[in-house]
């Protein structure tokens, strides 16, 4: 799995670890069942923290696209990439409608009133 962190982005970085994750899940370098390399491996690949890489491990894990497993590591879950292709959709919806003046909640209403 190569992942690459965007040095122009102004996200914090865990979100940035999170979200090359996602990508690298959308793309299909990484399946279901897949085990991910360990935090330490992919702190130093990244050049970033663990804590930063952990962090970002566990918002994944909140989200239901990764499973921590005691003794068999950190593995993509099933039907993750389904999921984290639509939080991405989602993430980038929000962003547009920050830059157009809206907030999450306005973004919510404008879902409830789609038919």
């Amino acid at each position: 799995m190569l992942l690459r962190l965007n040095v122009a982005d102004h996200r914090p970085l865990h979100e940035q670890v999170a979200g090359a994750i996602r990508r690298a899940i959308a793309e299909g370098e990484c399946v279901p069942g897949d085990r991910l390399p360990p935090a330490r491996d992919l702190s130093q690949a990244l050049g970033v923290n663990v804590n930063t890489v952990l962090r970002g491990l566990r918002a994944l894990r909140d989200e239901g696209v990764l499973e921590f497993r005691r003794g068999r590591g950190v593995t993509v879950a099933q039907g993750a990439n389904d999921r984290s292709a639509l939080l991405e959709r989602i993430r980038e919806v929000l962003a547009d409608a920050e830059r157009l003046g809206y907030g999450k909640n306005d973004v919510i209403d404008m879902i409830r009133g789609v038919t």
